[in-house]
């Protein structure tokens, strides 16, 4: 995706990044996170599960951004996603006191 400009704080912000995980065996094959991915990290697999469906399989894990759109959008539950290396989900997952000095009495 291009912008027409770069953010001025595009060095400071870190990109959440996924780690997707899709239940084969539970995939119908019908695309919606394939098509809904913003960007496209999901493909249907040449090959068929124990349904008899082409499956979605993981093509392009490294441009996940976390934004769980196919996890939302998936009719079957058979995708979700996963936070890499250990990042915060949300701001009480962030250490708040990092730099304060804290007074014990």
């Amino acid at each position: 995706m291009r912008y027409w400009r770069k953010p001025l704080d595009a060095d400071e912000i870190e990109v959440p990044r996924g780690d997707i995980h899709i239940v084969e065996s539970q995939c119908k094959g019908c695309g919606f996170c394939v098509e809904y991915c913003p960007r496209d990290v999901l493909e249907l697999a040449s090959g068929y599960n124990l349904k008899g469906y082409h499956p979605a399989v993981v093509v392009n894990e490294a441009e996940c951004v976390n934004c769980q759109l196919c996890e939302i959008i998936c009719p079957e539950f058979s995708i979700f996603v996963r936070l890499k290396n250990n990042q915060p989900v949300c701001a009480t997952d962030i250490d708040l006191r990092k730099g304060v000095d804290i007074i014990e009495s």
